[in-house]
């Protein structure tokens, strides 16, 4: 059974819908990863959730139990947000225990709880201490000791790393799916960051503009995302995305651009103006002369953690951003693609995926 189920979340602030039908649904066990854009509405949602947003529309099930005309404080939910909203006066600990009294635990137990997954999250060491002592990293484990010690069936977490730095964060990416995990909750957790989405996610939920555009699984999404807003928003760099004009004949459409050539199996209604998608990790550097790449010009090279981000210039003109682990030796470099995507100009709908035919001669 599904530890939270989402139907047709609509949330509308006068004249402005601010969420549009979103449905979703994650299992007992598993992250949910919300992602896009500042504005796209993921926090609105988690609010819709938690119970805490009054405009809302739809349908909201806590492991099968429709909550939807509860109050936040009896739907079972967890949550911690990305500002951590501590309580000042309490310590650490009274933090942490506070939806333990609220529940009405008894003094003993509290304090057990509260140790225990102090001790998981490695702050047992400043439970006396109070927010204004804690670092950013202690404030946020706080927060997620907080939302995790009721054991709740549902987890919200509000992009609760936006605010520490960039070493806890990456701690926090490789210890957070564990620990979820052995909670066994259904967990919604909102980023803006993409590779977050990727650590962190069973499935990842595209929002953008209050709408769901994709739902799936991070390597589905980023492989083939199903329109152009979704290849931009998700993939770090973005993906480079080429007008062409393409011919369609004998069943395939053939698209030729900054050199290279795709054949790609797709409908007549795919000839004409499209867009042609490549992701910069699939644009590899070869040895000039390679089958199937084509001669660029180096732009500019930006070091970025174990590899090099380039822009390229082909000879037609076309731009191109690359992703390489192999650093370029010149300024003149051969680049080979791997796959490409094509999208419909009109629609922005992906129509299909080619691996790339040649280089032009």
């Amino acid at each position: 059974m599904a530890g939270i189920t989402a139907e047709r979340i609509s949330v509308i602030y006068g004249k402005r819908r601010v969420l549009r039908e979103v449905s979703l649904e994650v299992a007992a066990g598993k992250t949910l990863v919300l992602f896009g854009p500042s504005g796209a509405g993921k926090s609105v949602l988690l609010r819709a959730i938690a119970g805490l947003e009054p405009n809302t529309q739809g349908l909201v099930r806590i492991a099968g139990a429709d909550v939807s005309a509860l109050g936040p404080e009896r739907r079972g939910v967890g949550v911690a947000f990305q500002n951590f909203a501590l309580y000042p006066h309490f310590s650490a600990f009274d933090n942490i225990a506070s939806p333990l009294r609220a529940q009405g635990v008894v003094a003993g137990e509290i304090g057990r709880r509260v140790e225990k997954i102090a001790a998981l999250l490695k702050i047992g060491h400043v439970l006396n201490q109070f927010p204004r002592e804690l670092s950013n990293g202690q404030r946020q484990r706080t927060a997620l000791a907080r939302a995790l010690v009721g054991e709740p069936k549902a987890l919200l977490l509000d992009d609760p790393l936006r605010n520490v730095d960039a070493k806890l964060r990456y701690e926090m990416r490789l210890e957070l799916p564990r620990l979820l995990r052995g909670f066994g909750a259904a967990v919604i957790y909102v980023t803006q960051d993409f590779r977050e989405a990727m650590a962190l996610g069973d499935e990842v939920a595209i929002l953008a503009g209050g709408e769901l555009l994709q739902l799936g699984t991070p390597e589905t999404i980023y492989a083939t995302p199903n329109n152009v807003a979704v290849a931009r928003l998700f993939g770090d760099p973005p993906m480079n995305l080429l007008a062409v004009e393409t011919e369609t004949r004998g069943g395939e459409t053939v698209a030729a651009i900054a050199g290279f050539r795709f054949r790609f199996v797709a409908s007549a209604e795919a000839a004409g103006k499209a867009l042609l998608g490549i992701r910069p990790d699939a644009l590899a550097l070869v040895p000039a002369g390679t089958r199937g790449a084509a001669p660029m010009t180096i732009l500019a090279d930006t070091p970025l953690h174990d590899r090099h981000v380039l822009l390229v210039r082909a000879k037609d003109g076309n731009e191109l951003v690359v992703s390489s682990r192999v650093p370029a030796t010149s300024d003149e470099v051969w680049v080979k693609p791997d796959v490409a995507l094509l999208f419909a100009q009109a629609s922005g709908l992906h129509m299909a995926t080619a691996v790339q035919e040649r280089a032009m001669a």
